[in-house]
């Protein structure tokens, strides 16, 4: 039975791996959320969402292979923590220029720019942490998903009760997936979905009030 659930564990750590979270948030906002979405030229959804995939999951997702074949990482999966930075900050870099993309490129609203940086800021955040602190960088993706969605919400005045439920009952199943793999501790997963959720919620937070 342990075997099974290491297996559903693994699965699920791959399934919902940090890099995915920006293309799963863009989906949703494009697909379920974005008020005008009927009114949007096809192309332009797929532009966004793809474009995501590309600067956030294809092209860091490349560059972890290249140091893994270049015996830099001793695994794809990044489990040693001392060999996370040099794949962090090439992540970063991309994601710096998804930032771009989303905000000169197809001139997202400011509300998700606010989420797109908030992500970035959460991934610079893990990265200096990382050096002291195995911090669970797939909770702070789970948590960066909860508060990008709970920023857009808001500023559309609405309260989408079962997308909020089904993430946060993804969330625990992630949680559960990484501390039964013993990839980190209870206190690591908690403080990333905390770091996640407040670095994309809070800006958005301030300037909506402001």
């Amino acid at each position: 039975m342990q075997k099974i659930f290491d297996i559903l564990s693994r699965t699920l750590s791959i399934l919902m791996h940090p890099l995915f979270m920006p293309t799963y948030g863009m989906s949703i906002y494009m697909t379920t959320m974005h008020t005008r979405c009927s009114e949007l030229p096809i192309i332009y959804i797929w532009v966004g969402i793809i474009g995501t995939f590309i600067l956030t999951a294809l092209i860091p997702i490349g560059l972890i292979c290249l140091l893994w074949k270049r015996g830099s990482i001793s695994s794809l999966h990044i489990d040693n923590a001392k060999e996370r930075t040099t794949p962090y900050i090439y992540t970063l870099i991309c994601f710096i220029f998804w930032c771009y993309f989303v905000a000169e490129i197809i001139h997202m609203p400011l509300v998700w720019i606010c989420v797109a940086i908030g992500a970035t800021v959460a991934l610079l955040l893990v990265t200096i942490i990382n050096h002291w602190w195995k911090i669970s960088a797939h909770l702070t993706g789970m948590g960066g998903i909860l508060g990008g969605i709970c920023s857009i919400a808001m500023y559309h005045n609405t309260l989408p009760i079962s997308l909020i439920c089904c993430i946060l009952s993804t969330s625990l199943l992630v949680m559960y997936a990484r501390l039964n793999l013993s990839a980190h501790t209870s206190l690591q997963v908690v403080c990333g979905y905390l770091l996640g959720t407040i670095c994309t919620f809070f800006p958005n937070l301030i300037i909506y009030h402001a």
